[in-house]
């Protein structure tokens, strides 16, 4: 009787391990490059980990109508969460050094959302806008350097226009004046 048990037993962990490996296969397009074998500028990026500080917290606060406002996260995507008289207001950036316009725009499209043409001190621009979701929008245009930066305000409540918000946080990123 024991060796029945572990025959099954046996067989049940081969079956298990085929469907594993066979569900874990997927082709992925592109040309593979080595772990550290980056071959662009290194020069490129020049503020590697001080993307969330392209506009300081209290404007932040302040464009989004926010008495406080808390990081939730830094990286390539940089979270706030604030609150203030427009209610909860999430808020985001990111900041693609190989990033695009284009790419920006298709994927918005891809996902359905509102696109639509703007311009950010006389820099090619476009806001996005989720449909379902009247609360948010986003806005993507060339960065200060290289890439494409962008940010997402979404209003929890509704109250104030995310557009409008994300369009600042859009022209402070850029400001060359300062």
């Amino acid at each position: 009787m024991t060796g029945r048990r572990s025959g099954v037993r046996v067989a049940g962990a081969l079956a298990l391990a085929a469907v594993a490996v066979a569900s874990c296969g997927r082709s992925v397009e592109g040309t593979p490059v080595a772990e550290g074998a980056y071959a662009g500028n290194p020069e490129q990026f020049t503020d590697l980990l001080q993307e969330c500080n392209a506009v300081a917290e209290d404007q932040i606060a302040e464009t989004v109508g926010a008495d406080a406002i808390e990081r939730g996260f830094l990286g390539a995507i940089c979270r706030w969460d604030a609150i203030g008289v427009n209610g909860t207001v999430k808020v985001t950036f990111h900041w693609f050094e190989t990033g695009t316009l284009d790419t920006e725009r298709e994927t918005a499209e891809q996902l359905g959302y509102e696109v639509e043409n703007a311009t950010v001190q006389g820099r090619r621009a476009v806001l996005l806008r989720p449909p379902a979701d009247p609360g948010s929008c986003g806005i993507a245009l060339g960065s200060p350097s290289v890439g494409v930066v962008g940010w997402w305000v979404q209003y929890g409540g509704g109250a104030a226009d995310p557009c409008a918000a994300a369009m600042k946080l859009a022209d402070l990123t850029v400001d060359l004046s300062s």
